[in-house]
């Protein structure tokens, strides 16, 4: 328990907020005002009555919750507002004419505006990571700074959320569930950082500009940052802001577009725009780059395209994509184009960028002020020493000793695999450390379009000696429908069979893990001092083949895309890290870095 608490105790400050659930209509209204003002106490009348409240409206539909959450300083006045405007069908208080609609008000004798506030945003962000959630009929947070009593906030919320759990675990899951959540680590709705708050208004900035200008010319805005700065939040916020913001200027005819080349990310932000409305209001808001250049011309572009993870981007033809440059293709098909990029995770020759042609996209942002980059990291709660190994490990090919991490942050190498497995079940046992895995460097084989007749054999697996385990989704054929159809919400990690399953990189890149259990495969050695990353022994074919530059020339780039394959792989991990190398020389040398 923290000091805080105690003071509290001695001070006899009750922390515990005051919550009532009533049948979210005029009779359940005034039924809630009778009981508080004949049967209530002085203290839960006046806390109810005369302080600021938050309040959860929630409907089921389609056996799915919708919510709004709100924050008022008169709850009685502001629910009969709610009543009143419910014969609006195309407003989300004609819900409450449901049967199934009932109303949550909280209250607590520490609760000013600002808290209020704050206690609203989180719990629109909590909802965001709520499976039996589908919609939330909010349209902004109001981010609160400093006030007083700010830092009781969390115990606070703490306290309501475990309180409204009690009620019903469903639309109130643990805590730890609801963080592990893609939804939830993606959300717009997260309270930025000062730098990714000055880059969003510096974005919103431009894009307003140019959409009032009217000129021609495609304007190209780079954002840089490494894996665990934040452009995922930074793109979601800047991108839901825009449409918020295009309806409060009645833009009708607004076009904005979140692209991303990765599916199970796709899937993420499908959800996100499902559960904020603007799938339902704008359509295909969420597209494949592919698909989003096939369903649109230059002659008449968009307003905004976004691109997480642009990095993932083809620079050559492949399938379905047969132009040259999927970011050019793009920009010519949008007035503005946001970029997200990290050249440090690209994975695939067919992502490769030449440095020249990489070059003069950044300088052309340059020139117009367009370029920024993320520098704070956000994922990894370690120290900056543990940040600094993990960099040159991965950046630098150097193994140094592993520092002492005084933050709590874990590095553990390992013998076997089997220890490893076992660690990292141990994690996943524990209910805040759930989302742990074991991922690994592509360096088995693997077919996700091969037959079982072809393999001989039930799973590609990775195999150790005699130990061995399937790579990613290859459980997945001996699930049943149900459980199938619950998984297509869910990224990889959060799918319960995966614990028993290996993640590659292109499983678990943009996404994040508790403790990551990595594989150094047979492609990661250790020799004469230096970190070695040898494309002979990996099986990613789409690193270690040839790619035919812009000159005609052919060459390969293996070392360097196994350096980042690995580098996604080890920055994985909030809490922890835990190894294990094939290759004798780096186990060894891993164990000496430990002592």
């Amino acid at each position: 328990m923290c000091l805080f608490f105690f003071i509290n105790m001695i001070q006899g400050i009750d922390l515990e907020p005051i919550i009532h659930k009533i049948n979210d209509n005029m009779h359940g209204l005034h039924n809630f005002q009778e009981k508080l003002l004949n049967k209530a106490s002085e203290k839960e009348k006046t806390v109810l009555l005369d302080y600021p409240t938050v309040y959860i409206h929630n409907w089921k539909k389609s056996g799915s919750y919708e919510v709004y959450v709100g924050e008022s300083n008169n709850i009685i006045q502001r629910t009969k507002q709610h009543f009143d405007q419910s014969e609006d069908k195309q407003n989300w208080r004609s819900q409450l004419r449901r049967k199934s609609a009932s109303l949550y008000i909280i209250g607590h004798d520490h609760f000013n505006k600002s808290l209020t506030m704050d206690i609203e945003n989180r719990l629109m962000l909590y909802m965001m990571g709520v499976d039996s959630v589908k919609r939330i009929h909010n349209k902004r947070t109001n981010p609160q700074n400093r006030y007083y009593p700010d830092f009781e906030v969390n115990d606070i919320f703490r306290r309501i959320w475990h309180k409204l759990r009690k009620t019903d675990p469903s639309m109130f899951p643990n805590e730890s569930v609801i963080k592990d959540s893609a939804l939830f680590k993606a959300s717009p709705l997260h309270k930025l950082t000062q730098e990714q708050e000055d880059i969003r208004d510096r974005i919103i900035e431009r894009v307003f500009s140019v959409l009032n200008e009217q000129n021609g010319d495609g304007q190209l805005i780079f954002i840089d940052g490494e894996a665990g700065t934040g452009k995922t939040v930074l793109n979601s916020s800047t991108f839901y802001e825009l449409y918020l913001m295009a309806e409060e200027e009645k833009m009708t005819d607004f076009q904005c577009c979140l692209i991303v080349n990765h599916d199970e990310q796709i899937t993420v932000y499908e959800q996100i725009a499902e559960k904020l409305g603007l799938k339902n209001k704008y359509g295909r808001v969420v597209s494949k780059p592919t698909t989003f250049i096939n369903h649109h011309s230059a002659d008449k572009p968009i307003d905004v395209a976004f691109i997480d993870e642009a990095h993932l981007l083809l620079t050559q033809g492949k399938q379905s994509y047969r132009g040259k440059n999927q970011l050019q293709d793009i920009i010519e098909r949008a007035k503005v184009t946001v970029v997200m990029f990290d050249e440090n995770q690209i994975l695939t020759t067919e992502q490769y960028w030449e440095t020249e042609i990489l070059g003069n996209y950044r300088e052309k942002a340059k020139e117009n002020g367009n370029h920024f980059k993320l520098t704070k990291q956000m994922r990894i709660t370690a120290s900056d020493e543990t940040i600094s190994w993990i960099d040159d490990f991965t950046k630098e090919n150097h193994l140094s000793a592993i520092p002492m991490d005084t933050t709590g942050y874990e590095i553990k190498i390992f013998e076997h695999p089997a220890e490893l497995e076992t660690a990292v079940k141990t994690k996943a046992a524990e209910e805040e450390h759930k989302l742990s895995r074991m991922i690994a460097t592509y360096d088995w084989e693997y077919s996700q379009n091969s037959s079982m007749e072809k393999r001989m054999k039930k799973y590609w697996e990775v195999l150790i000696g005699d130990w061995h385990k399937p790579w990613n989704h290859e459980l997945d054929k001996e699930l049943g429908r149900k459980e199938k159809n619950k998984n297509k919400t869910l990224a990889w990690a959060e799918q319960p069979q995966t614990i028993d399953e290996v993640g590659s990189t292109f499983t678990i890149q943009g996404f994040d893990l508790n403790y990551a259990g990595v594989i150094l495969g047979p492609s990661v050695k250790y020799r004469n001092g230096k970190i070695v990353f040898d494309p002979s022994e990996s099986w990613n074919l789409k690193a270690t083949r040839k790619r035919t530059l812009s000159d005609g020339t052919k060459q390969r780039f293996g070392e360097t895309l196994i350096q980042h394959e690995v580098r996604v792989l080890m920055t994985r991990g909030v809490n922890g890290l835990y190894i294990y190398a094939c290759d004798r020389e780096l186990r060894e040398a891993l164990k000496e870095a430990a002592r």
